[in-house]
């Protein structure tokens, strides 16, 4: 955090403040839930007077980019949003073939932001990206699939910001909310179904090299391939567990029937 805010030049406003900070969330280098620095350490670092930072943090707060905590300092807000209302949200998970759609769409813009980020990479986006496939392998070896689940969310929100696309990264976030809300699916399930967690490290691996590599059609088209697997794989997934309630179902029905049989059976020797 004591890196990225740069020091007013010029005229030392609370506009100029507020530019940069505005820049730096519309870039994505700030998050939700990032907090600033102090107020003496960001004056400091700003060279500008405590009263200037003052009227520029209320004036991003009143634009709805910060938010105070008594005594907990400054945050940013959850700028983010729902692209959905909460109804329509709640439709959707009452309603499965909506899941598929969003894996449809998906698959189209995920291609175009692994195609940009193969173009658009920097050595920090590729540096990044390293780190998550590392702690993506470190958890495929320890069998944790909840942790897996996670980074499949920060590697493809990585890409989108190596995309340097702004729309792209904050419609991307938007989507992946909605993703970690578990509004569409249990990420962990597809990693828990079988030879799942090996063919999906497997392709992140075949995105990131591809993007490492300039790759740009190379990139897309691995992005593409990973979604598409996605998609099969959570119907197969479903199938399966489809499969598994029915046979219990009948297993249970069968279990009480044959009890009534005996029963019968039983009835009808003593009176024999």
């Amino acid at each position: 955090m004591d890196d990225i805010f740069t020091r007013v030049a010029h005229g030392r406003t609370a506009d100029e403040v507020v530019q940069q900070v505005e820049s730096l969330i519309l870039d994505g280098v700030l998050r939700v839930g990032d907090r600033l620095p102090g107020e003496r350490e960001l004056s400091r670092q700003l060279d500008i007077s405590r009263p200037i930072l003052r009227e520029a943090l209320k004036t991003l707060e009143q634009r709805g980019l910060l938010t105070s905590r008594h005594g907990g300092g400054t945050f940013i807000a959850d700028v983010i949003g729902e692209i959905f209302s909460q109804p329509v949200m709640e439709l959707i998970a009452r309603h499965r073939r909506a899941t598929f759609d969003y894996l449809e769409y998906r698959r189209e813009v995920e291609g175009i932001t692994a195609a940009f980020a193969a173009q658009r990479a920097t050595q920090a986006d590729r540096e990044l990206l390293a780190g998550i496939v590392q702690a993506m392998k470190q958890a495929h070896d320890a069998a944790d699939p909840d942790r897996e689940a996670e980074l499949d969310v920060e590697f493809h929100s990585a890409i989108g910001e190596a995309a340097h696309n702004i729309i792209l990264l904050h419609t991307l976030r938007s989507c992946y909310r909605l993703l970690s809300n578990g509004v569409f699916y249990n990420r962990a399930a597809i990693y828990q179904y079988s030879g799942s967690s090996e063919r999906l490290l497997e392709q992140h691996i075949a995105i990131f090299d591809a993007i490492v590599a300039g790759d740009a059609d190379g990139a897309k088209g691995a992005a593409e391939r990973h979604m598409e697997f996605v998609a099969h794989t959570l119907r197969e997934a479903e199938r399966a567990n489809d499969w598994a309630r029915v046979a219990n179902l009948r297993l249970q029905q069968r279990a009480k029937g044959g009890h009534s049989d005996d029963s019968k059976r039983k009835t009808a020797t003593k009176r024999a």
